[in-house]
């Protein structure tokens, strides 16, 4: 059973400054909540028992927003007939109790986040998701996990996006299974339109082996010097490791641009 997920925080979420120059991204309310909690709550519907955020001392403000108590009670005094207040007091003190924290201080890559977590991942899988990708309207994590039982594999989000775009994005190679799933033979990040495989891409939910550490223990860094999660993967595929694609039913908000960050609003408000 999967029960963990790991959720990659490190970033500096350079692409909505001036905002993340006084917040980190993943606490930009979005429609009143911050995105952060989104993902918390698919993960939670899904059956996750634990969740590994990995931040780092730039972005202690994440791990502030779980552990201010002494906030809230000194409020709640103050506002005793607030419902409200004690039902987000409420929330986040369960939230704090399924969170560990640990810590990537110089940005290494995804690959390098991932590996820092490798002494708390109990089961042979575990969930990992990426913060600035919603999906809501459907839980994919949910339909995720019940492809993994299916298959006893790893599994791979993926939405079909226009040909002209496939140069933004990690690109699948893929042998198809039925409309909703596929084999997947190889990842190419951000081809260009001459050279994609196909207009299927890679969204921020995977299902990852535990194995998945020993290959990034021994990966060399790759562009920009860092560790990529991607390599890793192509090594476990090339290792005969089976990767499941999964076309998720869900609508796929991007909330790592200012554009995506304001429609991922207006998107929520219309629920």
């Amino acid at each position: 059973m999967i029960k963990q997920a790991i959720i990659p925080l490190a970033g500096l979420g350079t692409r909505l400054l001036p905002l993340t120059s006084v917040l980190p991204k993943e606490l930009l309310p979005i429609n009143g909540k911050p995105g952060l909690e989104y993902i918390l709550e698919e993960g939670i519907n899904a059956g996750i028992k634990e969740f590994i955020f990995i931040i780092s001392n730039k972005k202690k403000e994440i791990k502030k927003y779980f552990y201010n108590d002494s906030f809230y009670k000194k409020i709640i005094k103050k506002n005793n007939k607030d419902k409200r207040l004690k039902l987000e007091f409420s929330k986040i003190r369960k939230y704090k109790k399924i969170i560990k924290f640990v810590y990537q201080n110089v940005p290494r890559g995804t690959g390098d986040a991932v590996l820092k977590c490798k002494n708390y991942i109990k089961s042979e899988y575990f969930l990992m998701f990426l913060p600035d990708d919603l999906i809501i309207k459907n839980n994919c994590s949910q339909s995720m996990i019940k492809l993994h039982k299916k298959y006893k594999s790893s599994v791979i989000a993926s939405k079909k996006v226009k040909k002209k775009d496939v140069s933004r994005w990690g690109i699948f190679n893929l042998k198809k299974y039925n409309k909703n799933s596929f084999l997947i033979k190889d990842v190419i990040e951000k081809p260009s339109l001459k050279n994609a495989p196909s207009n299927y891409a890679v969204i921020g939910r995977y299902i990852l082996p535990k194995k998945i550490f020993k290959i990034l223990q021994n990966q060399k860094p790759g562009q920009n010097g860092e560790i990529h999660i991607t390599d890793a993967i192509k090594t476990l595929i090339d290792k005969k490791e089976k990767f499941i694609g999964h076309v998720f039913s869900g609508k796929y908000l991007d909330c790592g641009t200012m554009k995506g960050y304001i429609n991922s609003s207006i998107e929520i408000s219309k629920l």
